[in-house]
């Protein structure tokens, strides 16, 4: 028997997930690192620690699985988008990465469309510059660090790092490229035209692939670290929400994926690439060569309870400690003793800014309409549809765009409570299905590496053969029609809101200073 190996660098931990030739998931082991907020707005990490994580959980994973790793054929690479690694000469890492939520670069978004212009910028990437991509990134650091940017010579993605680690190759793919705000979208390759007006030299970038090609093979010296054989070929892959659509079989028109984890995040196929007239969602590459997707992206989903969690809900961490179960567990069943609407309590969920449908860094989480009535039964149920009603705004936005919706299938931690996902289909009027594997990225990613290895013939051959509908509940009409109400209320809070955001970020700033 022959297995698949899919590694996921996550924002949290990295994954690594074995599968057989059938899709059956054979072994998985993750490894946490830690996230550096060094001042407000800032994310970072250490590429390093990815790297020791990825060591880590690939050998944990084939000793879990009882597999040797001369029966692992292929190995694909998922990971957390827009991340920028910067490498001196010598591959060494010049400073911490700046992630995906990083929130720091408002001022370098503006300088690049001023520099590229705006229309160039929309009709090269099909995406406006936003403060999460990468490129702004790289003009934040020649801006403020001078000195490490003159050090720099290679810049990669938060995986591709990884994959420079196993294989020695500077590669990419076409997924994760698309939001750098670097890549010819509808060409899938590298935009000479803005790099060329950013001054960026090319020769920074990797190679770019399509997701399920063979990118490089598993070096001597990493094969002894990990237990993989040398020579193993590594895959493409793809960035996390592409691979993660991959592993919930989004590869034809018509089905949709909601992803709720630390984002949230609506997915849809797109046999050729479209926009949304005001830029509200992203259009990339998709990891089925020759095709593209939309999606809205909400940037605290399922970070929004984990926040609460770690804040208010001490009490159901001891006690779930106690009962040996998930701390979520009681959460969501506290939840459900508040009515539906949570008693006009309603929650914004932007406590990290947001991206779908407002692409606005000083936007902040918001407790509207308490009263003495409400508990925290009500805080949590009010977490959970807030994050509903922000998928509401990214649904509706497709479906504007003309893109059919004919399915949807959930995944990500909130897809496994049944609570949530009842919310999340009577707020939006879709079902919300889940599938038979629920294993996210790294199963996706596992899937291209079978592509890659000659076992199917395509990406959709691949998901056909493994991915399945198990369950669909039914949508509640008539909390549809309430959550309708609550949700125009949600937009209206934003919009009133909007102007304060910006003056508290302000004082913010000023007090900094």
């Amino acid at each position: 028997m022959s297995y698949l190996l899919g590694i996921d660098v996550g924002t949290t931990s990295t994954r690594a997930l074995l599968i057989d030739e059938q899709g059956a998931v054979i072994g998985s082991h993750a490894s946490e690192y830690p996230l550096y907020t060094p001042r407000p707005h800032w994310a970072e990490q250490d590429p390093r620690d990815w790297w020791d994580a990825t060591v880590a959980s690939v050998r944990a994973a084939l000793g879990e699985a009882g597999v040797s790793g001369d029966a692992v054929i292929g190995v694909g690479l998922s990971g957390q988008m827009h991340g920028s690694v910067f490498l001196d000469e010598a591959d060494q890492v010049i400073r911490p990465a700046l992630l995906w939520c990083d929130q720091r670069t408002a001022k370098q978004c503006a300088s690049i469309t001023e520099a590229v212009g705006a229309d160039d910028v929309v009709s090269e990437t099909l995406n406006p510059v936003l403060t999460g991509f990468t490129a702004p990134k790289i003009i934040w650091l020649r801006d403020e660090e001078p000195d490490n940017y003159a050090r720099v010579r290679r810049i990669l993605l938060p995986k591709d790092y990884v994959r420079l680690r196993l294989t020695g190759e500077y590669a990419t793919e076409v997924s994760d490229a698309s939001g750098t705000s670097l890549l010819n979208v509808p060409k899938r390759r590298w935009s000479e035209l803005i790099l060329d007006r950013l001054e960026l030299p090319i020769e920074w970038l990797p190679q770019v692939y399509e997701s399920p090609e063979v990118s490089g093979a598993i070096a001597a010296d990493v094969a002894a670290l990990t237990g993989l054989a040398e020579g193993t070929p590594v895959v493409g892959g793809g960035g996390d929400q592409a691979a993660g659509a991959i592993g919930n079989g989004i590869v034809r028109s018509g089905v949709v994926s909601v992803t709720t984890g630390t984002s949230g995040v609506v997915f849809a196929h797109l046999d050729e690439p479209a926009v949304d007239e005001t830029l509200r969602t992203h259009t990339f590459c998709h990891a089925v060569p020759g095709k593209w997707h939309v999606m809205g992206v909400m940037l605290s989903a399922g970070g929004s309870l984990h926040w609460m969690r770690d804040t208010l809900c001490a009490d159901e961490i001891e006690l779930a400690r106690n009962m040996g179960v998930d701390a979520y567990e009681l959460m969501t069943a506290q939840a459900g003793r508040a009515p539906v609407g949570s008693e006009g309590l309603v929650f914004l969920p932007y406590l990290t800014g947001e991206r779908t449908p407002y692409p606005n860094p000083n936007a902040r989480g918001v407790f509207f309409g308490l009263s003495l009535r409400h508990g925290k039964p009500h805080m949590l149920r009010a977490v959970l549809e807030g994050v509903a009603y922000g998928l509401r705004d990214s649904f509706e936005i497709i479906e504007a765009m003309g893109v059919e919706i004919s399915e949807v299938r959930a995944s990500g931690g909130g897809a496994r409570s049944s609570l949530w996902r009842q919310i999340q289909s009577d707020v939006t009027g879709h079902p919300h299905s889940i599938i038979n594997v629920d294993e996210g990225p790294a199963y996706g990613v596992a899937l291209l590496a079978a592509v890659g290895a000659g076992i199917y013939g395509s990406v959709e051959e691949a998901c056909d053969a493994t991915i399945r509908t198990v369950d669909t509940p039914q949508v509640s009409q008539a909390n549809h029609r309430l959550y309708t109400g609550y949700h125009r209320l949600y937009q209206q809070l934003y919009q009133q809101l909007e102007d304060s955001f910006d003056a508290a970020a302000g004082l913010v700033a000023a007090a900094d200073d």
